[in-house]
């Protein structure tokens, strides 16, 4: 289950961030990040058992930050936990308009037996990689056919009417703002094993596509070069921000766990969690990038979203396509609930205390979401920015102060301990840091 949750969007950007930080230091920082965000997520699922002569079984972790800080433990672990399911319900709504508009362009090109010929630079035969960045600069997004004289009207029509970000971002509107306004998302949770297929469905895409493409590696350690980038490199606080989210359950970790029929086990389940989401982020990225045909592309032509690195007439991408697509329009209300159950209930008592409340609320949430895949549609940005925020104080910071404060009243606190979390507290303060000067 832990597994299920944990594996998000996030899996779409590994590949790019392994591109922005280097091969080796990409499969690096992967390792180091998955421990040192399950060394924080065990300090969570500790936190509520260090309190004394407390019944807290039924805490949340929000609740163990009120019990250390106070009113501002309380409202600062809310906003925090807003800006996690905001920014993740934002990503959602610009991967949903990337995975509907392509959907709508394959189908609309098979009916109307439009030949596909992408002007975006690619590499040729059957297993076809584009570079749409190399063209993002002179063409509009989503001219990529070549079509005889017969199609022009229809083609020019469809293309003003089904734009990926003016116009596709808006139609989603229409389906997903009425199910957000429904009281109980209970439905939608019945859909939650697609999370698992597609999860699934994506490491055999990737793997079909490395034995056709083999392998392209060579190894520059520090210098540039045409079609690889450096083993190391400056742009590397990219690829942790992006990890932050990626192994991020640490707010909803203890609810999870309390399903567990052995409570004894929960440290041994959630290591195993943990290490087969960071075997899957590994496959994933490590592959995408070592198969990418570079020559003719260069390595730099991943896409934040891998996905776009494979035309829209690509039947397994496609495919991909389509069960992310459903699958994120069953999350996504419930991201939304979740989102509203926090932020109203602490606000009014009552998770649902009007439909005009709750409409108020989802329109500011849709709002966000239009707005980003309207004007900055870079899912590893978003995921970056939002994962370093929210991390540095449910990763980072709160557990490590927890942990450092009970010692301290139980009389146990040591320098080496002290030390420690210091550090681990600063390197969350340099990850969220570096988001924004790099």
């Amino acid at each position: 289950m832990i597994w299920n949750t944990m594996m998000g969007t996030s899996i779409l950007s590994i590949p790019w961030g392994i591109k922005q930080a280097g091969f080796t230091s990409g499969i690096i920082l992967i390792l180091l990040m998955g421990i040192l965000t399950l060394y924080c997520c065990y300090r969570v699922v500790k936190s509520r058992q260090i309190i004394p002569l407390i019944d807290t079984s039924n805490w949340e972790f929000p609740d163990v930050c009120k019990y250390y800080f106070g009113s501002f433990g309380q409202w600062s672990s809310l906003l925090f936990s807003m800006i996690s399911l905001v920014g993740a319900m934002v990503v959602y709504w610009v991967l949903m308009s990337n995975f509907l508009f392509n959907t709508g362009k394959f189908i609309y090109n098979y009916v109307h037996d439009i030949n596909v010929t992408d002007i975006v630079p690619g590499t040729n035969g059957s297993n076809k990689v584009i570079c749409p960045s190399a063209a993002s600069g002179h063409l509009p997004w989503n001219r990529s056919v070549v079509f005889s004289a017969d199609n022009i009207t229809g083609f020019t029509l469809f293309e003003k009417w089904w734009n990926k970000s003016q116009t596709v971002p808006f139609y989603l509107i229409a389906v997903l703002l009425p199910m957000l306004n429904l009281k109980s998302p209970s439905f939608f949770a019945k859909f939650n094993v697609l999370g698992t297929v597609s999860v699934v469905y994506l490491v055999l895409l990737v793997t079909v596509k490395a034995a056709h493409l083999g392998i392209h590696l060579e190894f520059h350690w520090f210098t540039e070069n045409e079609f690889f980038v450096p083993e190391f490199r400056i742009l590397f606080p990219q690829l942790t921000g992006v990890l932050t989210l990626a192994f991020f359950i640490h707010n909803c970790v203890i609810t999870l766990l309390q399903n567990n029929r052995n409570q004894e086990n929960n440290v041994r389940d959630l290591s195993i969690a943990y290490f087969l989401v960071g075997l899957t982020y590994l496959y994933v990225g490590v592959i995408i990038f070592a198969s990418f045909p570079s020559p003719p592309l260069s390595k730099e032509c991943i896409e934040q979203n891998f996905l776009d690195n494979f035309p829209s007439d690509d039947i397994m991408s496609f495919v991909a396509r389509i069960f992310l697509l459903f699958q994120m329009m069953t999350v996504y209300p419930l991201l939304g609930y979740l989102a509203r159950v926090q932020l109203l209930r602490q606000f009014f008592g009552n998770a649902y205390p009007s439909l005009f409340h709750v409409l108020a609320l989802n329109l500011a949430i849709v709002g966000a979401g239009v707005a980003m895949a309207r004007f900055y549609p870079n899912i590893g940005g978003i995921i970056r920015y939002s994962g370093a925020t929210c991390g540095l104080a449910f990763v980072f910071v709160y557990p490590s102060l927890i942990y450092m404060i009970s010692l301290h009243r139980a009389g146990q606190l040591t320098w080496p301990a002290l030390i420690t979390h210091i550090f681990i507290i600063l390197l969350g303060l340099a990850n969220l840091i570096a988001q924004f000067l790099l």
